[in-house]
């Protein structure tokens, strides 16, 4: 094994193996560091995402929707079923082969351009070294022209709710769970806490989701918010804001949670699980010698620039420890600019266009600026809405749900941001992201022709709204703030 690289990359995550398959291509020779290993105790690329977050999550996502509409959302289509049962094991199982093929195919994709897979731990040294040691403890000193930092995130324990994997569980063991609790209680009501609650609501559980902040997704706008709480409100997630948790106590299998509800009245709760989802936090133990010249910032996060370089030549860091939004794609596109950057192309990123998605039913996505951003700037802007309840698509899958918003500067008509809730919220905010990307105006998406009927003419009806164009609502002339 050569112990001299061109490029070294220590985590093997979203930004971390697109970056050394990004380098590869560009010829450089690249070795690239894992640590996590799976269930049977062996090394698997993919991080995160893969292995215990995105991709896991939507798989159950996706067989809990099924199940839901099967059970609830087929008698007034003229479909009667009878004897639905749900598998939950089945279903983990089939989350585990997807994951077990993406993973696989990360190293099939590491072959082919010859990035060396190193299965164990690194630890950056001075002058570009790393300390590589393997699963089996064995402990080397690789070199390196540039190494990359790409060691991901996980799950913020709480002292208060201490995670026991059986009882209370954090979000990876929210994916592993054997069967549908009866009462589940979920600790943040933000990204994951919803995801997750929607996952085990659809299967059945009683779902309380407790979350200490007074707002409602405040990453999102505001309005959204309001509509995406009344639609996950109905469904039967039971979400109380300004709920601050005190204690925990388990005891025969069961959890009870102490809080301090919005009023400031103590309050118990039981449960049968309690996840705890109340962010992620970087990963840099044991990850940074003294002298390695690298420094971390307030949140300890690593300290980069605008391209991901830190203060130590030759050393970059991507993805979830660096600032930003923690976001898969955003380490993703982090690890093609510095692969880039390292082979001397003057790559950029364009920050302000990074799309956000939460994939409860229905998803909710935005792109760009919010209105309460907007306000706060003091930049001019106008706004438009369209609702999916006067989409022929979506009423045709019964997916009247939600809305399509855009907001566009009062002065030059460019697109600011949009967010959505409804059916395809993720697909149709990539379509506001690429066209906000090349500086598109609210006119421009209003004069192009979309398909009918599409889930996409409510971004369309929504564009035109912006200028009091909206064919197919109540038209108002375009409001300017």
């Amino acid at each position: 094994m050569s112990t001299t690289y061109d490029v070294i990359v220590i985590g093997a995550g979203p930004a971390g193996y697109v970056c050394a398959i990004r380098a590869a291509q560009l010829g450089l020779s690249v070795a690239c560091i894992e640590r996590y290993r799976n269930a049977e105790g062996q090394g698997a690329l993919g991080g995160t995402c893969l292995n215990v977050g995105c991709v896991p999550s939507k798989a159950l996502l996706d067989s809990s929707h099924k199940y839901a509409e099967v059970v609830h959302g087929l008698g007034h289509h003229g479909i009667a079923v009878s004897g639905v049962s749900c598998d939950v094991p089945a279903m983990i199982r089939r989350k585990n082969g997807i994951v077990n093929q993406l993973t696989g195919g990360i190293a099939t994709l590491f072959k082919a351009n010859g990035v060396t897979a190193l299965f164990g731990s690194g630890r950056l040294l001075a002058g570009r070294k790393v300390e590589f040691t393997d699963h089996d403890g064995k402990t080397s000193v690789l070199e390196a022209g540039h190494v990359v930092l790409a060691t991901g995130s996980r799950p913020i324990d709480i002292p208060v709710a201490p995670v026991d994997g059986k009882t209370i569980i954090n979000s990876t063991g929210a994916l592993e769970l054997e069967a549908v609790p009866k009462r589940l209680g979920v600790i943040g009501a933000g990204v994951i806490g919803l995801e997750l609650g929607s996952v085990w609501r659809r299967l059945g559980a009683e779902v309380v989701l407790m979350e200490a902040m007074d707002v409602f997704l405040p990453i999102m706008d505001q309005q959204i918010a309001r509509e995406a709480r009344k639609v996950l409100t109905k469904q039967g997630l039971d979400i109380r804001m300004g709920c601050r948790v005190t204690a925990t106590e388990v005891r025969r299998g069961k959890v009870t949670v102490t809080y301090l509800a919005a009023d400031g009245a103590e309050q118990q709760e039981g449960f049968d699980k309690l996840i705890v989802c109340v962010g992620r936090r970087p990963v840099t133990d044991n990850l940074l010698a003294p002298d390695s010249g690298v420094n971390l910032d307030e949140r300890g996060l690593v300290f980069v620039d605008d391209t991901c370089a830190t203060n130590a030549p030759g050393v970059w860091a991507i993805g979830d420890v660096v600032r930003g939004p923690m976001l898969a794609h955003k380490g993703s596109e982090e690890g093609v600019m510095v692969a880039e950057r390292i082979a001397g192309q003057q790559t950029q990123m364009n920050y302000a266009v990074i799309p956000n998605v939460i994939y409860t039913e229905p998803e909710i996505a935005a792109v760009g600026s919010t209105e309460e951003q907007l306000k706060q700037s003091g930049e001019p802007y106008k706004v438009g809405t369209f609702p999916f309840a006067a989409n022929a698509r979506a009423l045709a899958a019964d997916a009247g749900a939600g809305m399509v918003k855009v907001l566009a500067h009062a002065e030059t008509d460019r697109v600011l941001g949009c967010q959505v809730i409804g059916p395809a919220a993720a697909e149709l905010v990539q379509q506001a992201a690429i066209a906000m990307e090349f500086g598109t105006s609210a006119e421009d998406l209003g004069m192009m022709v979309f398909a009918h009927p599409t889930f996409s003419e409510a971004l369309h009806e929504a564009a035109l709204s912006v200028n009091g164009h909206a064919i197919h609502t109540a038209s108002r002339r375009a409001r300017k703030k």
